[in-house]
């Protein structure tokens, strides 16, 4: 494995784990907003209970994203800051909005409601805006203009792979977290909520489904170069469809199993991911910037490598921690019952 290659597989891990806990995070906030002042309160209970101290570890993994681009491939910034200027300044200001608004809900209860709300929407809008790298990244959508690249939002905004990825984001996003809030309920004993969220996932699943074939048809039309790669990946796409079927299919047991119905989701996203991250190689956009193109100094990369692992070192034994704490300690999970 070349030292370019190794870099772009440390960062696709940083931007996986990123993109299920993010997505979890942001749909516990629309499913909080959903159920707020409704007869399912306690499924917004749940839901807040998650979100208090999730957010703020997720937020850990999109800095090490930046980071470690910027480390790793400083000839590639030049391109995606330029051409993601307009999104990433909205999503950044989604962001900064969504966490002011979380905390300011937690102090201000007069103005739950409203910040509430607020928190939800942006939660739901961020997904969406994120996802548009991967279109982006497969031509098409950049012009050079005296020399200097910019983004054609005309070309972006009227492809129909955009929406297709767009809605991909949005269902998944909506699907991960109901899944997630379906065995947090169960962990806390809540049947109420455990069954709105089950319901949730059973509805939404198909619809990721969709999207996904969506996804294929519209890289086939304007992307056939990594379609053709994808098709050599048949294995892999196919294995994620099988588990994702099984995890769907957990759902509708009688016997309850939330706790494999998320890893076997998320497994299938894994398995999806690589099928297509792979595929991508060795394009960081295509066609200008490729992963040894953008790559830097090889002995400026070990020494940021070896940083990377000693502070994984570190970290990780905390999230693992945190992890079991938050998802087994009945004692929080179970905090807000009083309220109920």
């Amino acid at each position: 494995m070349t030292d370019a290659l190794l870099a772009i597989t440390l960062l696709w891990v940083f931007v996986f784990i990123y993109a299920v806990a993010a997505t979890i995070d942001f749909g516990a906030g629309f499913w909080s907003m959903i159920y707020l002042g409704k007869r399912q309160m306690r499924a917004t209970r749940i839901a807040n209970r998650y979100l208090s101290p999730s957010w703020e570890v997720t937020n850990v993994f999109i800095v090490l994203i930046v980071v470690a681009l910027v480390s790793f491939f400083p000839g590639a910034t030049y391109t995606l800051g330029t051409v993601l200027l307009i999104p990433g300044s909205m999503v950044i200001l989604l962001l900064a909005v969504r966490s002011a608004f979380l905390v300011f809900s937690h102090t201000a209860k007069e103005y739950e409601k409203i910040l509430t709300y607020v928190s939800g929407v942006s939660g739901f809008l961020i997904p969406g805006l994120l996802i548009l790298i991967l279109p982006i990244s497969h031509g098409g959508y950049i012009d050079v203009i005296n020399g200097n690249e910019q983004l054609s939002m005309m070309a972006l905004w009227t492809s129909w792979s955009t929406y297709a990825f767009v809605g991909f984001a949005i269902s998944s996003t909506l699907f991960l977290s109901s899944l997630l809030l379906y065995d947090y309920s169960n962990v806390a004993n809540d049947h109420e909520a455990f069954v709105i969220y089950r319901r949730d996932a059973q509805l939404i699943g198909p619809v990721v489904l969709l999207f996904a074939f969506f996804i294929m048809l519209a890289i086939r039309t304007e992307a056939p170069w990594l379609y053709e790669n994808m098709m050599e990946r048949t294995f892999w796409l196919g294995s994620s469809v099988i588990v994702f079927l099984i995890g769907y299919a957990l759902l509708w047991t009688k016997r309850q199993m939330p706790r494999f119905a998320v890893l076997a989701i998320v497994i299938q996203y894994l398995l999806a991911s690589y099928a297509y991250g792979t595929s991508h190689l060795p394009y960081i956009v295509y066609p200008s910037v490729t992963i040894e193109s953008g790559f830097t100094n090889p002995n400026m990369f070990r020494a940021l490598f070896v940083s990377y692992i000693v502070g994984f070192a570190i970290l990780i034994p905390g999230f693992i921690y945190f992890w079991r704490l938050f998802m087994k300690d009945r004692r929080y999970i179970k905090s807000g019952e009083s309220e109920s």
